[in-house]
C-alpha cells in the first residue's frame, strides 16, 4: 500500500486507518475527513479491488464527500467511509464482521458506520454485537427510522430531480419527462418507481440484465445496453451506479439538459464539473442530491445516543430540505458564473472549517 499522504485524493484527512487480521482474513481501510462538526460518519464498502491502490482512492475520496455532504445535510457529524477489501469471491464471514467490529469500537466514537455497496442490514446487526458506533439497523416500529437507507436516499434524490427540472425545464410536472436511469439497483430502482408514479417517461439501464428488463416492464420503461445509457437523448441523466462516469469523453456525448443521480463522485476530476457547466448541462451536485441515506442513519443513530427512537417523519423532514440547498447551489452558480460543483464545495468547505 503506498504512503496515502501522497495520493492525488489526500485532502488533509484526519486519519487513515488500514486494519489488517489474519485469522478472518480481514483487510479495510477507514478515513476520517473531518470530525469538524462530530464524528466522522458514512457507510462501509464491501469491495473486491484487483489493485488495493483503487479501495484506498475510495476511501479518501467517500470520506471526503461525506464530510461535504453531512455538512450541506445541516448534521452534526463530520466524514468517514471504510472499504472492506474483499476476496474475488467476495467471501464474508461472521470472523471477518466481528474482526471489522472491533476495529471500529477500537476508534472510540471518531468513526459511525452504516450500510453501503456489499453490505447489508444484516450486517449492521452483526457489526452491532461488536461496536455501538453502528447505524442503519432494523426498524425497531412501524414508524420508526432505521433499517436500509437506500430508500430514503432514493426518496432525496427523486425530490432532488423534480427541483432541478423546476429549475431547468419549468414546470413541477414530470409527466413527459424523459429520465435515463443508469444504475437500477435499490437506490436507482427506488429512483424510477417513484418517478413513474408521476408519469415521467424512464429508459433504463444496469448491468444486471434480468432485473433491468423486469423493473422495466413493471414501469412500461425503455431498457438500453448500460453502455448507451449516457448518449441517451434525454431530459434528465440519473446516474445511480458508480462513479467517475463524468469525464471529458462521456460529456462531449452527452444529450441531457440535467445530470441528477445518486452514485457518488460522478465527476472523474474537478474539471469536470466545469466541463459540464460549459456543455449548458444543469448539474445537482452528488453529495448535496444523495445525501438521504445519511440523514437517515445519522438521524438514527443520534437519537440513540439521546436514548430515543427517530420517526420516519423526523427523517422525511430533513430529507425535504434538499431541493432548497439545491436551488440555492443553482442561483449562486448563475451569479459567480462558476459550476453547481464549486459552489457547493465552497458552502462545504466552510461549514466544516476548512473556507
Amino acid at each position: 500500500m503506498t504512503a496515502f499522504w501522497t495520493e492525488a485524493d489526500f485532502d488533509d484527512h484526519e486519519f487513515v486507518h488500514v486494519v489488517r487480521d489474519r485469522v478472518s482474513g480481514l483487510t479495510a481501510i477507514i478515513a476520517v475527513h473531518s470530525t469538524h462538526l462530530g464524528p466522522g460518519a458514512g457507510g462501509t464498502r464491501f469491495w473486491h479491488y484487483p489493485n488495493p491502490k483503487d479501495g484506498l482512492r475510495d476511501a479518501l475520496r467517500l470520506s471526503r464527500g461525506m464530510s461535504y455532504k453531512n455538512a450541506m445535510a445541516g448534521l452534526p457529524m463530520g466524514g468517514g467511509k471504510a472499504v472492506i477489501l474483499a476476496d474475488e469471491a467476495r467471501t464474508k464471514t461472521p470472523e471477518l464482521l466481528a474482526a471489522f467490529g472491533d476495529a471500529v469500537e477500537g476508534l472510540g466514537g471518531r468513526y459511525v458506520t452504516a450500510e453501503d455497496v456489499g453490505m447489508s442490514e444484516a450486517d449492521m446487526v452483526t457489526l452491532s454485537g461488536r461496536t455501538s458506533h453502528v447505524s442503519g439497523l432494523p426498524v425497531s416500529g412501524e414508524d420508526s427510522a432505521g433499517g436500509d437507507p437506500g430508500p430514503f436516499t432514493s426518496y432525496g434524490i427523486y425530490l432532488g430531480i423534480k427541483a432541478a427540472v423546476k429549475h431547468r425545464l419549468g414546470t413541477d410536472n414530470m409527466k413527459g419527462v424523459h429520465v435515463a436511469v443508469q444504475g437500477t439497483g435499490s437506490v436507482g430502482g427506488g429512483v424510477a418507481r417513484l418517478l413513474a408514479k408521476d408519469g415521467a417517461r424512464l429508459t433504463l439501464a444496469d448491468i444486471h440484465a434480468d432485473g433491468v428488463r423486469a423493473l422495466a416492464e413493471e414501469l412500461g420503461a425503455q431498457v438500453v445496453a448500460p453502455d448507451a445509457i449516457l448518449t441517451t437523448k434525454c431530459d434528465v441523466l440519473s446516474p445511480n451506479a458508480l462513479g467517475a462516469i463524468l469525464d471529458d469523453e462521456s460529456i462531449a456525448r452527452l444529450d441531457a439538459q440535467i445530470v441528477a443521480g445518486g452514485a457518488n463522485n460522478q465527476l472523474a476530476r474537478s474539471n469536470h464539473g466545469k466541463a459540464l457547466f460549459d456543455h449548458g448541462t444543469l448539474y445537482a451536485p452528488d453529495y448535496v442530491i444523495n445525501a438521504g441515506g445519511i440523514i437517515s442513519v445519522a438521524t438514527e443513530y443520534l437519537a440513540g445516543r439521546e436514548g430515543r427512537h427517530a420517526s420516519r417523519d423526523e427523517v422525511n423532514a430533513l430529507i425535504e430540505q434538499i431541493p432548497a440547498r439545491l436551488e440555492s447551489i443553482w442561483q449562486a452558480s448563475a451569479a459567480d458564473n462558476v459550476s453547481p460543483d464549486v459552489e457547493a464545495d465552497r458552502m462545504a468547505q466552510a461549514l466544516i472549517g476548512r473556507g
